[in-house]
């Protein structure tokens, strides 16, 4: 166990340098931040003496070595465009993502196991049929326009919750949360549906699609001439076995909700890190950038981990091939 987690973490180092490397190469062909800082009449002066501030006029080897070395430390830099500490600007924006992430991972967990083995149970029923129908909309659909036909729905036709906005927030420490006002419950209904609303379609489809896998299988013919009830044999076997593949494709899910949060936070106009990444790649405010998607590999790279852990702890035939070898 213990030689797996140190391999699983040497994987993960050599997976964040690589990940750091394109971003940072990627992000000097997006345009130049002087040109966005200075105004119009600058000097030739200006800009030279700017791009040594910045360290802009360094090798590019350096400033990457210099981005690492900051980043390990949680030091990014300095915002082009706000001239504050990146990881201070982050940290304020992160509590609306984070909580928009988990209302919406919880939601998509949940009704998509259980309506997964719903549908699964009673494949032949009339309710069964209409929810895997639905459920089309929720794969089909992109984010973007299901965010913007609830606006049309809820907002604007019937009134009954925001179209934008966090809502009335509380500090708790250094966490500012909605969760203890009801202007920001009811902000965060449409953003959360939105965005675990493929999630939740996914992890549906495929829960049910292990279930019926595992009903078919041998032991639970036997199971049932035994004379277990269905009770125990749908929750008891059939659920268990049926949540090890699910297990890996979930937990990918929920890093793809912090990810790509982009789209429903602007649709919304959610002050989290996505909508902040946007306003950032707009103004080519690099360090941002890159701290976010620095953010977002080691949020994946740790997501990946703990699913591989969940995997090796559930599934006793790998730890008898770790044993094996």
């Amino acid at each position: 166990m213990f030689a797996y987690i140190v391999r699983r973490m040497f994987q993960s180092v050599i997976v964040l340098l690589v990940v750091g490397l394109v971003a940072f190469s990627m992000f000097r062909f997006v345009g130049d931040p002087i040109d966005n800082m200075l105004g119009q009449e600058r000097t030739q002066a200006d800009i030279d003496r700017l791009r040594t501030e910045l360290g802009l006029d360094q090798p590019f080897p350096v400033q990457y070595y210099k981005f690492l070395k900051g980043a390990v430390q949680g030091n990014f830099g300095v915002s082009y465009r706000q001239g504050r500490p990146v990881s201070t600007i982050i940290a304020e924006r992160a509590p609306a993502t984070l909580e928009l992430a988990f209302v919406s991972g919880f939601l998509a967990i949940t009704m998509g196991i259980a309506l997964g083995v719903f549908t699964a149970i009673r494949r032949q029923g009339i309710a069964a049929n209409v929810i895997m129908t639905v459920s089309l909309i929720g794969v089909s659909l992109p984010t973007f326009l299901i965010g913007i036909l609830l606006i049309y729905i809820f907002s604007v036709e019937l009134d009954l919750l925001p179209s934008f906005g966090r809502g009335e927030t509380v500090m708790i420490g250094g966490w500012s949360t909605g969760f203890l006002t009801a202007s920001g419950l009811k902000a965060l209904i449409l953003p959360a549906i939105t965005l675990g609303l493929y999630q939740m379609t996914l992890i549906m489809r495929l829960v049910r699609s292990e279930m019926l896998e595992v009903l078919r299988a041998d032991y639970v013919r036997f199971a049932r001439a035994r004379g277990l009830s269905d009770r125990v044999i749908n929750f008891r076997h059939a659920l268990k076995n049926t949540l090890v593949p699910v297990i890996t494709i979930t937990g990918l899910q929920l890093g793809s909700i912090i990810a790509f949060a982009i789209i429903t936070e602007t649709v919304f106009q959610w002050p989290g890190v996505g909508l902040l990444f946007i306003n950032a790649i707009q103004f080519v405010d690099i360090p941002v950038m890159a701290a976010y998607l620095m953010l977002i590999s080691v949020m994946f790279v740790t997501i990946n981990l703990i699913v591989d852990l969940l995997y090796y702890a559930i599934d006793p035939r790998l730890r008898v091939d770790a044993r094996a070898t």
